[in-house]
């Protein structure tokens, strides 16, 4: 009888501390509910919640329902939100490292950058974000962005002059479009198809997804491809709640968010195509840029002022090597 009642107060106590431990992440996106990224977080939710055994889950809060990327960075810093799902651009001004990945015309492909980030750059990149109150997980496609403008299009180098161009609140994007010779206005997301509606820009800056998906196409019906950057987007979590985790806990969660990284390219690559689809089909005209090299050539300045340390400027040399 005594060691019955041992033993179910040992079960009693273990269920307990299971209890306490159980937890159902809060995750954010600004992206809407079926996009690329929202998937491949709810594809992770469900891998974790089978592997931990019906322990551990996630539920992600698209739209930016729980803020802007900038409120959400310093929600997850102080442990009122567990992941998100960010630009990498958005974090060059707290994780130096960031800006070897962002920088324009750095990739040569998708393939070059997808080599890239799987490997020992893209992890020390991601390890660096632990010093800044967040846990690097894994990296999500971003695609190739490019201008899309409202009243003209975009044919060579010299047509970008004096545009009023939406950026991500980035100085390094900032300084992209300004070595341009346009005129960059950094604003949120969420603001912008009012902005190219109203003419408060002339023009913006993303991939097919996010134009389509955003409805900008309805707004800005030239797609000019520059192809400037391929910043990746990463899903990080909170240091602050990821130091109360257990150890196998923590290499669950780190596992099954980079188990969700083939999918969400696999989305992406789907999207992509079918994006580009509907826009053109809502009267998008795409122009291809026949010379790229002057929009090259132009990044000389942005390069010299952000790639500006040793480490930097050794991160870049390995990027360009590696597509070699």
């Amino acid at each position: 009888m005594k060691k019955f009642i041992h033993g179910a107060i040992a079960m009693a106590i273990a269920l307990t501390v299971s209890g306490v431990s159980a937890r159902e992440f809060r995750s954010s996106d600004n992206q809407p509910t079926d996009y690329p990224t929202v998937e491949a977080v709810r594809s992770m939710a469900k891998a974790l919640k089978e592997q931990s055994g019906g322990k551990h889950g996630i539920k992600v809060f698209a739209n930016a329902v729980l803020g802007a990327e900038r409120d959400t960075i310093e929600q997850l810093k102080i442990g009122g939100l567990d992941m998100m799902r960010i630009n990498v651009a958005v974090l060059n001004n707290i994780v130096p490292e960031t800006i070897a990945i962002s920088l324009p015309f750095v990739f040569q492909s998708t393939t070059h950058m997808r080599q890239t980030l799987d490997g020992p750059i893209g992890q020390e990149v991601l390890d660096a974000m632990a010093a800044q109150g967040m846990i690097g997980l894994a990296y999500y496609d971003s695609g190739a962005r490019s201008l899309y403008t409202a009243k003209r299009p975009i044919k060579s180098f010299a047509d970008v002059k004096g545009m009023k161009v939406r950026v991500q609140q980035s100085d390094l994007f900032v300084a992209m479009i300004e070595a341009m010779g346009a005129n960059p206005t950094p604003m949120p997301y969420g603001e912008v198809y009012t902005a190219l509606k109203t003419g408060i820009v002339d023009g913006a800056e993303n991939n097919w997804p996010s134009y389509e998906s955003s409805r900008h196409f309805e707004a800005a019906k030239y797609y000019n491809v520059t192809e400037h950057s391929m910043v990746p987007e990463v899903l990080v979590f909170s240091k602050k709640i990821w130091d109360t985790l257990p150890k196998e806990d923590q290499a669950l969660i780190r596992k099954t968010a980079k188990e969700s990284v083939p999918v969400m390219r696999q989305l992406w690559d789907e999207r992509e195509a079918k994006s580009r689809k509907i826009a053109e089909a809502g009267g998008t005209q795409v122009i291809t840029i026949a010379d790229k090299k002057p929009f090259v050539d132009a990044m000389a300045p942005v390069y010299s002022k952000f790639a500006n340390t040793p480490k930097l400027q050794d991160l870049v040399k390995r990027i360009r090597e590696s597509a070699k």
